[in-house]
């Protein structure tokens, strides 16, 4: 398994716990644990811990682009292993470096995740959201560099 996929399936079961004891246990010791437990030699332990600290700086606004692109799911009723892997793919996707996780390895890594631990539904369903949020996060780029070329053309 590669290393970052290794990583990632360590922070899904690291926020899984967390999430199941209600956010009530410690995030860092959990993590701690785990990466020494599932991912002993791995030769990027900051990337571990760079995402779960991004995912939970970021986690209100995360929650809120779930909810957002599956209004038809609120949070409480999505499992928690999927949702976690939501916040995981969207953090990638959101917040990290594009040189370091492209957009679309970031989507893909969280549907592959989706269909390990996830339930059968879990890789489109995941899909579905990660490539929703692309999508119009895609188009408003888009749309914001073509108001820019027009205020380029009107001061010239």
């Amino acid at each position: 398994m590669a290393t970052r996929h290794l990583i990632r399936s360590v922070i899904l079961q690291t926020l899984y716990e967390w999430d199941f004891y209600n956010r009530q246990r410690d995030l860092v010791a959990m993590l701690d644990r785990n990466l020494a437990e599932f991912a002993p030699e791995i030769d990027e332990p900051e990337f571990a811990w760079k995402i779960m600290k991004g995912v939970i700086d970021h986690l209100k606004e995360i929650d809120a682009t779930i909810t957002k692109a599956a209004p038809e799911w609120p949070m409480d009723k999505i499992a928690i292993v999927d949702r976690n892997i939501l916040r995981i793919g969207l953090y990638e996707l959101l917040y990290a470096d594009p040189e370091e996780v492209p957009p679309k390895v970031a989507i893909n890594e969280a549907i592959e995740i989706a269909k390990s631990y996830g339930g059968p539904n879990a890789g489109r369903f995941v899909n579905g959201v990660l490539g929703t949020v692309y999508r119009e996060r895609k188009a408003l780029k888009q749309k914001e560099r073509e108001e820019e070329g027009g205020l380029q053309e009107k001061k010239e």
